[in-house]
């Protein structure tokens, strides 16, 4: 604890008082200072490399300083304009659409995918099933107009069927009868009836 305390300043005018077990380890202040060396490079080729690291540190932290300052300019100016974050958003989602659209892989794919459609449409079996499905269509139409034909000439002959007129004679006859006797009874409900409807006058004298 006693050397611990002692004054380690090489400049110190008590440096002459260190202990002896401090002054027999022998001091490399260059050697501390320095990690060894990685190999094929010299000490001169490390020192310039280390220099060049630091400026490179020291540039990237000005351009984050700079880069900082630009992007709280451009916030100020979006507020000022009234520019919100979703705007902001979509502009960039736009301009990564348009990105991708004139991009070489894009532009690729898209012209592969007509080479493809254009051979699948000219190729034999795709014209093929084109006709079979409209052979298949125009029959359906045709089968269906073919029903709507023999529907409505079976409509035709049930009407002029014995039964269907029979039937048709008797709600007729129905239809009159029930119209006559509600005539009837709205004739008998208006009709005067002579004295009958007025009630007897009493002439006696008082």
């Amino acid at each position: 604890m006693e050397s611990a305390s002692q004054d380690i300043n090489l400049n110190s005018p008590n440096k002459g008082l260190l202990s002896d077990a401090m002054t027999d380890v022998p001091v490399d202040s260059a050697a501390s200072a320095r990690t060894s060396a990685p190999e094929g490079l010299t000490v001169a080729e490390e020192e310039e490399l280390r220099a060049e690291l630091a400026k490179v540190e020291e540039e990237i932290g000005t351009l984050r300083q700079v880069l900082a300052a630009k992007e709280r300019h451009c916030g100020e100016l979006k507020r000022k304009l009234g520019l919100t974050p979703l705007d902001g958003l979509k502009q960039n989602l736009s301009k990564s659409w348009h990105d991708v659209q004139v991009s070489n892989a894009y532009l690729s794919a898209s012209s592969t995918l007509e080479d493809w459609n254009e051979k699948l449409t000219q190729s034999e079996a795709y014209k093929k099933t084109q006709e079979t499905l409209s052979q298949a269509g125009q029959k359906t139409s045709a089968a269906l107009s073919n029903v709507g034909s023999v529907i409505s000439r079976k409509l035709g002959d049930m009407r002029n069927s014995a039964t269907f007129k029979s039937f048709e004679d008797r709600v007729g006859t129905i239809k009159s009868r029930v119209v006559g006797s509600r005539e009837n009874s709205t004739d008998g409900l208006h009709s005067p009836s002579g004295t009958g409807d007025k009630p007897p006058q009493d002439n006696a004298p008082f």
